[in-house]
């Protein structure tokens, strides 16, 4: 990867339950909170060996199939597509939870093993006792009030390509070490996303090998790089950042594993905004360029400006969908744009 200068802001001496996390996400910035899990059980473990940390995670094996991806070693670990962009370049299995600790453990010291990777594993259902050994007692009152879904992700060493989420995350990395190499959201132009469908994981993912980027067919990449900071994640370290930034994620050891919080602070009753991205390309990419920047100055206006800006000049009584969104306002609207698009 060319050299990216620009390191990850780092807060020391950070505690779960004091940390102001609503404040980091409103700040619009990561930041590593160094060494915040180095208590957690799993870390100890893995500080003794990939071994120790692997026997520590099979005793939560809740007996469901997990989904893993497991890739070819031609791969080198960097799950994505095959050349045309019509298919992945690695296989979706379910097994065990064991039974890939297992895989990872017997392939430690082959460089020919596939690599493996468990991602996004809910650790209430698939490792239930996991939650009271590993998570973090978080005392914020936004992480209360919105509860984050709670993950874990294990595997050997992997690559996954920058792509962005639609949630806050909290990512600690418990054992091994891992890179994160982030991007703010305006730079998704120079990342060159790939197709919605399909996708590694679910989301859109950057089709640039920062191993060996093709600056040829890749050329905005350079301002993209010159935007960009790394965080070089330690055993107990953890990586907040808010929803939106691009992320590439490197798994660096031979065996690693990362829990991550996942949530919104948005009320559940809101929609999806990537509902309204595809709604978009339906109904406005392809209009006639004066149409569309009228639109822009719309959804300026509605959207994007102040949420009551567009009400404020009417009557409390007469603004009906420009008034407070809440669940009954919110289930009216729906029940419009699913009776419009049915038309």
């Amino acid at each position: 990867m060319p050299a990216i200068t620009r390191r990850t802001r780092v807060i020391e001496g950070a505690q779960a339950s004091t940390l102001p996390v609503a404040d980091l996400i409103a700040d619009g910035r990561p930041a590593i909170l160094r060494g915040i899990a180095r208590d957690v059980p799993l870390v100890a473990a893995g500080l003794e060996g990939a071994e120790s940390a692997i026997a520590w995670l099979k005793q939560f094996d809740g007996g469901r199939p997990v989904t893993a991806y497991v890739g070819d070693p031609a791969i080198g670990g960097r799950f994505g597509y095959t050349q045309d962009c019509t298919a992945l370049n690695f296989a979706r299995e379910r097994g065990s939870l064991s039974g890939y600790l297992d895989q990872l453990l017997a392939g430690l010291g082959d460089p020919d093993a596939p690599a493996i990777y468990i991602g996004s594993t809910d650790i209430d259902q698939y490792l239930p006792g996991l939650r009271a050994q590993a998570a973090l007692p978080f005392g914020d009152p936004q992480l209360a009030e919105h509860p984050p879904l709670v993950s874990i992700w294990i595997g050997n060493r992997t690559i996954a390509s920058a792509h962005f989420d639609m949630s806050n995350n909290i990512a600690v990395t418990l054992v091994g070490h891992r890179r994160f190499t982030l991007f703010p959201p305006d730079q998704a132009a120079n990342l060159y996303p790939g197709p919605f469908d399909p996708t590694p994981a679910g989301q859109v993912v950057s089709m640039v090998d920062f191993d060996a980027p093709d600056m040829t067919r890749h050329p905005r990449f350079a301002e993209a790089l010159a935007a960009a900071e790394v965080a070089e994640m330690e055993p107990g370290d953890a990586l907040i950042y808010p929803a939106l930034w691009w992320h590439q994620v490197e798994a660096l050891d031979p065996f690693n594993a990362m829990i991550n919080y996942w949530w919104n602070a948005s009320p559940a009753f809101m929609d999806t905004p990537q509902n309204t991205l595809l709604h978009a390309l339906l109904s406005l990419r392809d209009r006639p360029e004066h149409e569309k920047r009228g639109w822009q100055a719309l959804f300026d206006y509605y959207v994007f400006g102040p949420a009551d800006r567009a009400g404020a000049h009417l009557p409390d009584h007469a603004r009906g969908l420009l008034g407070a969104l809440d669940e009954t306002a919110a289930r009216r609207l729906r029940a419009q744009l699913l009776n419009r698009l049915n038309r």
